[in-house]
């Protein structure tokens, strides 16, 4: 078995944050869910909000090349 580390940096705190305040759970009671959605309006900006603090020198569409070295399980 290989094990391999990435680094949280930053965002594992303000995703703990995120989270321990409901945020994306709050913005979809606010905003509704449709069933069609892969990704929720609250997880969307969670992500905009990661991206801000983590990616700021970068175009949003390469935000995926950003997250490949990030642990995002943890991050939700």
């Amino acid at each position: 078995m290989e094990y391999s580390s990435k680094s949280l940096d930053h965002l594992g705190i303000v995703a703990g944050v995120c989270k321990e305040i409901g945020l994306a759970a709050e913005i979809d009671r606010i905003v509704g869910i449709d069933k069609r959605q892969k990704v929720t309006t609250g997880e969307s900006v969670e992500a905009m909000i990661l991206n801000a603090l983590g990616f700021v020198s970068k175009p949003l569409y390469l935000f995926p090349e950003f997250m490949k070295t990030k642990p995002v399980e943890l991050l939700r």
